[in-house]
């Protein structure tokens, strides 16, 4: 047996499903440096996957590890406000367009959840809109049609997971994603119950289309409602200033996640003192008080890698250089495909995108489904045979990615490509 075989056995032990509820438990991987990470049996691939998005500059970045190592010795956690959170805090604020002041949390579901939660404290309302096939982590809130199997018809929720009060699904309205006219006719329903509009700008993988972020800005301002952007994957991704500004659409509270604490537990919900208030009990007394604390909350670890994370990015070219090898990656793999005869979609932006294997427009959750999952599993077992590491439904370029990298992925998705082909 060999040494992944073991541990792969060992975990089936002592972990449901054998794995952590992330990522394939069939691959463990035993260290990251640069664009690659190493399984267990010393297996080198070129990583896509890049920790579900925080390691933007790539494993174990000099200046960052540097960074850490320097932390460690001051300590690692105190409970309590420190220089370093502080230092993070009025860089996010200089940076996001939205953001005012931001209160610290460990996780992006956790900003998300309260993100929610503040607010229906601002509203004083308790419906929540959010957008079908729409992820915003793991409250109860959030795991409403998610990924529904029987779909069902709008506004109703459908719950993702057991254990979920049937009563969450009266709180939420279910909308379809890129259809402003189906959104106003559910907020002309339930006009004066909604607290908030939560989306993620870019949802998955689907881009808005034209003006539909702009129409929900405009809807939300004229009815009252709190319009919170999910960007804990696409902020300080598609610009540093997140997909606020990318798009050029401002929400009034936003969440943030991965990237700003490079790649250790930190995330925030940011946005307007007016909103942002709510968490401060001597201005808005206890009826008003959202009640927040979590013991990792604003870490100096987390906080240090972030600032020197987004001190490099902030260098010049960062973002150029990550737009010409996502676009680099996105034209081999459409070149491929037709090559091969194969319908696809590809979906998604450069610093974030897949492909679909469908010959249907994808606009929302629904037109999802219409892919060839059989191709895509072929697509992908090819591409992690050629020594590509990458999730089912999502590729994350990075800024470790070297020519030689992408040649060699050009290479595999050449491969990928003709093993649809001959599969069919």
């Amino acid at each position: 047996m060999n040494n992944q075989a073991k541990w792969i056995e060992r975990a089936q032990q002592v972990l449901p499903a054998g794995g952590f509820g992330n990522f394939d438990a069939n691959i463990i991987i035993q260290r990251g440096e640069g664009a690659y990470v190493w399984d267990e049996d010393g297996n080198r691939y070129i990583d896509y996957l890049i920790g579900s998005g925080p390691m933007l500059l790539g494993h174990g970045h000099p200046e960052v590890t540097e960074a850490i190592q320097q932390q460690l010795s001051r300590g690692v956690t105190f409970f309590a406000n420190n220089a370093a959170g502080i230092e993070l805090a009025e860089e996010i604020v200089r940076a996001v367009p939205c953001a005012e002041q931001l209160r610290y949390v460990s996780t992006g579901g956790e900003a998300d959840m309260y993100a929610i939660r503040l607010a229906r404290a601002y509203t004083g309302r308790e419906k929540i809109m959010k957008f079908e096939g729409g992820y915003h982590g793991m409250s109860a809130e959030a795991l409403m049609s998610l990924a529904p199997t029987e779909l069902a018809n709008f506004p109703q929720a459908v719950p993702d997971s057991a254990g979920i009060p049937s009563s969450v699904e009266s709180a939420m309205v279910i909308a379809p994603f890129n259809d402003i006219e189906s959104v106003n006719a559910l907020l002309d329903e339930f006009d004066s119950q909604i607290a908030a509009i939560i989306v993620e700008p870019l949802q998955r993988l689907i881009p808005p289309q034209a003006g539909f972020l702009q129409a929900l800005r405009d809807e939300a301002t004229k009815r009252g409602i709190v319009l919170i952007f999910d960007e804990v994957v696409t902020g300080f991704r598609f610009s540093y200033g997140g997909a606020q500004q990318y798009y050029g659409v401002t929400p009034d509270l936003c969440t943030l996640g991965k990237i700003i604490g490079g790649g250790l537990p930190m995330a925030a919900i940011a946005g307007n003192r007016d909103i942002m208030k709510h968490f401060d009990l001597s201005i808005v007394g206890a009826a008003g008080f959202t009640f927040q604390i979590g013991t990792l909350s604003g870490n100096p670890l987390a906080a240090i890698a972030g600032l020197k994370t987004l001190e490099v990015l902030r260098r010049e070219g960062s973002y150029e250089q990550l737009t010409r090898t996502g676009q680099r990656l996105m034209q081999a793999t459409g070149n491929a495909l037709s090559a091969n005869g194969i319908a696809h979609q590809l979906v998604g932006e450069p610093m974030l995108f897949d492909v679909l294997f469908t010959d249907s427009e994808v606009a929302n959750y629904r037109d999802t489904l219409k892919a060839n999952t059989q191709d895509s599993t072929v697509y992908n077992r090819q591409l992690r045979e050629s020594g590509l590491f990458k999730s089912p439904g999502k590729l994350y370029p990075s800024l470790a990615l070297s020519e030689a990298d992408l040649q060699k992925s050009e290479e595999a998705i050449e491969l990928a490509a003709a093993a649809v082909a001959a599969a069919r």
